[in-house]
């Protein structure tokens, strides 16, 4: 896999890159109102999970508000947006853009999902862009490691998966 760059300077991500076919590795991130939630609690849903460095940055932000805007168009699939993002900023973050078709979830505490999906970058404590589509029976069908953080993701390829899972 091609190396991994934020504003063009290469990072390293810490953990394990999942691939296609691969059992999809539980995590326990938080929930805005600070409960844990691992992927168990998804069980028999397709999840289509997508990492971000934080909410707050434009490309980020667009894209949770296009996949929000995305999710009435694919039934069945739970959208699971992660950052590093503190659960209050999150929780305001999408009051304040009207979010409410997917679910965020912050990885702050632990690190957990980006260290199991191997999309944790070490020198700034965020998680790298990438997608995962998990179909229900927790096998991954679609893995996206967006090779410039700073770009968006292939969002058509990312939707297709899930209608697919």
């Amino acid at each position: 896999m091609a190396a991994i760059t934020f504003n063009q300077e290469p990072v390293t991500l810490l953990g394990n890159k999942v691939k296609v076919g691969d059992t999809a590795p539980d995590f326990t991130v938080l929930s805005n109102d600070l409960q844990e939630v691992t992927l168990d609690d998804y069980n028999g849903k397709v999840k289509l999970i997508v990492a971000v460095p934080s909410i707050d940055t434009g490309v980020c932000s667009e894209e949770t508000i296009r996949f929000n805007k995305e999710a009435d168009t694919i039934p069945n699939v739970q959208i699971l947006t992660i950052s590093m993002d503190l659960p209050f900023a999150q929780g305001r973050w999408c009051a304040a853009n009207g979010v409410n078709q997917l679910d965020t979830l912050s990885d702050h505490r632990n690190a957990d999902f980006g260290k199991n999906y191997g999309v944790l970058i070490e020198e700034l404590r965020l998680l790298a862009r990438a997608i995962f589509v998990v179909d229900a029976n927790n096998k991954i069908t679609y893995v996206e490691y967006v090779s410039e953080v700073t770009n968006h993701p292939d969002y058509d390829k990312a939707l297709q998966a899930a209608k697919d899972a």
